[in-house]
C-alpha cells in the first residue's frame, strides 16, 4: 500500500499505474507534481485568475475521470496540460471571445509597423536575468490577443504540431500559421520594447 512506500520518488508512470487501480494518494502526488504547472496554463490562456482556478480544479476532476483512457502514448504531464488547454478553448468559446476575432482584426490589430519588420535574428531579451525575463515574457503575453496568446502557447510551449492546433482552436490550418506569424512578431517587438523601458508602466490599453 502507499503508506509502505515513499510516492514522492515514484516516476509519474507508476504513480499513473498505481492511481488507475484506485490508489487515491498515487494520484493526489500526480496533482500535487503538476498542479502549479496546470493552472500556470490556465492563467496564461485565460488571464483572469478566478477562471484559472475553476479550470484547473475542472482539470484535474476529469483527469480522474478518464485516467483509465490514458494511454501512455505522451506523458501524464503533457496530458493534463492537454486538459486544462482544452477547457480553457470550451470556456472561450462559451463567452464568445475567440470567435469574435476575425484574421483581419488580428492584422490590423497588429498594424502595418509589424510587416515591415525585419524577420527575428536577434535575442531582444538578452541580457536579463531569468526571473526578470521570465516576468516580462508573461508580461508581454498579457498584451497579445486571445488568439495570438493562445497559438503561441500551443506551439512554443506544449509542441503541438499546425494541423493538432486548427483542430483545438477550430480554424484553418492558414490561420494558425498567420497568428503564429504574427504573434512572434508582436511578441519580439514587445519585449524589445520592454527591455528598452524597463519602467514603463504597462500601457492601460
Amino acid at each position: 500500500m502507499s503508506s509502505d512506500r515513499d510516492l514522492s520518488s515514484m516516476p509519474d508512470e507508476a504513480l499513473v499505474a498505481a492511481a488507475k487501480s484506485g490508489e487515491l494518494a498515487a494520484f493526489e502526488e500526480l496533482v500535487a507534481r503538476h498542479r502549479d504547472k496546470v493552472y500556470a496554463r490556465a492563467l496564461s490562456i485565460l488571464r483572469n485568475e478566478q477562471d484559472a482556478v475553476d479550470l484547473s480544479q475542472e482539470a484535474w476532476i476529469k483527469a480522474w475521470q478518464r485516467l483509465q483512457q490514458f494511454q501512455g502514448d505522451s506523458s501524464f504531464a503533457t496530458w493534463i496540460t492537454r486538459i486544462v488547454i482544452n477547457l480553457c478553448l470550451d470556456h472561450l468559446r462559451r463567452q464568445k471571445r475567440s470567435g469574435a476575432e476575425s484574421l483581419e482584426a488580428i492584422e490590423q490589430e497588429v498594424g502595418n509597423i509589424e510587416r515591415l519588420m525585419p524577420p527575428v535574428s536577434f535575442n531582444p531579451t538578452a541580457g536579463l536575468e531569468r526571473a526578470e525575463l521570465q516576468a516580462r515574457i508573461w508580461e508581454a503575453m498579457g498584451r497579445l490577443s486571445v488568439a495570438h496568446r493562445t497559438v503561441l502557447i500551443l506551439h512554443e510551449f506544449e509542441g503541438m504540431e499546425y494541423r493538432r492546433i486548427a483542430e483545438v482552436m477550430g480554424c484553418s490550418l492558414g490561420t494558425v500559421m498567420s497568428r503564429l506569424f504574427y504573434a512572434r512578431r508582436r511578441l519580439a517587438a514587445l519585449l524589445a520594447d520592454l527591455k528598452n523601458e524597463p519602467d514603463a508602466p504597462k500601457d492601460p490599453s
